[in-house]
C-alpha cells in the first residue's frame, strides 16, 4: 500500500538522519521536466535533481538500456573486465580530450580521486582553491570546499589556501614549493554560478605551467551540456591536467569519473586507488545512453538557445528585486536584493521547483529538455511573486 505523504514524513523523521532541510512535498514520479508528487500535483522542475536530470527524468533511452542491462549483468567489480566500461572509458575520453578515466559513484569521490593523484603525481601536499568553492563534503574534499559552517566541525582538513576566484594574481602569489595542485570550478555552482572573467581560467592554466603546478577542474556539475558545451572548459579553450565530473553523467544513475593526462594519470599504479561500484555495468549502460542522447537530440546547442531565452526573461522582471542574472546555457544564477528561501516555497506552492544557493541566488539548472512554455511558466510564477 503506498504512503501518504505524512506516514512518509513520520518514517523520515523516525529513520534517517536529519542531515537535510527537505521541502514539504514527497515525490513520487516525474517525466521530462515535471515531477509529481504523491498527491498527484505538478510541478516544473528548474532543479533536476541538482543538475543532475540533464536529459529529462526517466528519458525512454535510458530507461530502456537500464532494463535491459538489469537482465544482463549487474555488478560484478573491478577485478574483471567489463565491455560497456570499455566503451564508455573511450567515449569520455573522446568527449573530454583527456587521456585517462577512473570510474567512480559520486561527484565527491571524482575529487578525492583528483586530489590523491595530484598529491601522488607531484610529491607535493597543499592545494589552492577559490573562495565560495564547494568541491563536496567527504573529507578530502571538503579541504578544498571554502564554506566555514561545512568546514569548521570537521577540522583539522588536509592543508588549502583560498583565494578570491577571477582573481589570477592572488593565485600567482599562493603558489609555493609546497602546492601540489590548483582546483577550481570553470563556473562555480553553489557559490551563486559565478562565471570566470574574462582570460582568468587561460591566465591560471598558463601560470601553472610556468611554476610546475598541476591544474584540477572541477566539472561536476557542469559537464554533459549543462553550460551549452560538452563540458564548460570549452568556453576558454582550456585543457586540464585533470577533471572531474559526476552529476548528469548518468542520466540521473549515480555515476562520476575522474579523468587525466596520461603522464599525470602515469602516477597511479595497480592499488593506488580503487571503488567497489565504480563504473558497473548497469551505471555504464545508463550513462552511455545518456551521452547517446544528448547526442541525437541535439542537447548541447539546445541548452545553449534555451539559456539565451530564459535569461533575457529573468532580465525583464522586476529591477528593484532582480539585482543580476547570469549563466552560460541553463546553468542560469539570478541574484536578488533579498533571501530567497520564500521566493523558492512560494514558487512550489504554484507548481515550480527552484534552487536557492549562496542565501541570495535562484540557480536554474532545469532539464536540457524543458519546454520555452515550462521556462515560461516559471517567469511567470516569478513574475507573481
Amino acid at each position: 500500500m503506498a504512503l501518504d505523504y505524512d506516514e512518509i514524513v513520520r518514517k523520515y523523521e523516525k529513520y534517517i538522519f536529519n542531515t537535510y532541510t527537505r521541502q514539504p512535498i514527497a515525490i513520487k514520479k516525474a517525466s521530462g521536466a515535471v515531477v509529481t508528487d504523491v498527491n498527484g500535483k505538478e510541478y516544473v522542475d528548474c532543479v533536476a535533481g541538482i543538475a543532475v536530470n540533464n536529459v529529462g527524468h526517466c528519458h525512454p533511452t535510458v530507461v530502456d538500456a537500464i532494463k535491459r542491462q538489469a537482465g544482463q549483468l549487474i555488478h560484478v567489480s573491478n577485478l574483471y573486465y567489463m565491455e560497456n566500461q570499455a566503451v564508455l572509458a573511450e567515449e569520455l575520453a573522446s568527449l573530454t580530450g583527456m587521456d585517462r578515466v577512473f570510474f567512480c559513484n559520486s561527484g565527491a569521490e571524482a575529487v578525492e580521486g583528483a586530489l590523491k593523484l595530484a598529491r601522488k603525481a607531484s610529491g607535493k601536499k597543499e592545494f589552492i582553491a577559490t573562495e565560495n568553492a564547494f568541491h563536496g563534503r567527504t573529507r578530502g574534499a571538503l579541504s578544498v570546499t571554502h564554506k566555514e559552517k561545512y568546514r569548521k566541525p570537521f577540522e583539522p582538513l588536509a592543508p588549502a589556501v583560498f583565494v578570491p576566484y577571477n582573481d589570477a594574481d592572488a593565485i600567482r602569489k599562493a603558489i609555493n614549493e609546497n602546492t601540489a595542485g590548483v582546483i577550481l570550478e570553470p563556473i562555480q555552482g553553489e557559490g551563486g554560478v559565478i562565471i570566470p572573467s574574462g582570460d582568468f581560467l587561460k591566465e591560471v592554466r598558463e601560470m601553472c605551467d610556468e611554476t610546475g603546478t598541476l591544474l584540477i577542474l572541477d566539472e561536476v556539475q557542469t559537464g554533459f551540456g549543462r553550460t551549452g558545451k560538452w563540458f564548460a572548459k570549452e568556453h576558454s579553450g582550456i585543457k586540464p591536467d585533470i577533471m572531474t565530473t559526476a552529476k548528469a553523467m548518468g542520466g540521473g544513475f549515480p555515476m562520476g569519473a575522474m579523468l587525466a593526462r596520461e603522464e599525470v594519470a602515469a602516477n597511479f599504479g595497480r592499488g593506488d586507488h580503487a571503488s567497489t561500484f565504480g563504473g558497473n555495468a548497469l551505471a555504464c549502460a545508463a550513462a552511455l545512453a545518456n551521452i547517446e542522447v544528448i547526442k541525437k537530440e541535439g542537447l548541447v546547442k539546445r541548452s545553449e538557445e534555451l539559456g539565451n531565452y530564459l535569461v533575457k526573461k529573468l532580465k525583464s522582471l522586476n529591477k528593484d528585486y532582480v539585482k543580476d542574472v547570469r549563466g552560460k546555457g541553463l546553468m542560469v544564477g539570478m541574484e536578488l536584493s533579498t533571501r530567497c528561501e520564500d521566493i523558492v516555497n512560494r514558487a512550489r506552492e504554484r507548481g515550480v521547483l527552484l534552487n536557492c544557493t549562496s542565501e541570495s541566488v535562484l540557480r536554474f539548472v532545469p532539464p536540457l529538455t524543458i519546454t520555452k512554455e515550462q521556462l515560461d511558466k516559471a517567469v511567470s510564477v516569478l513574475d507573481e511573486i
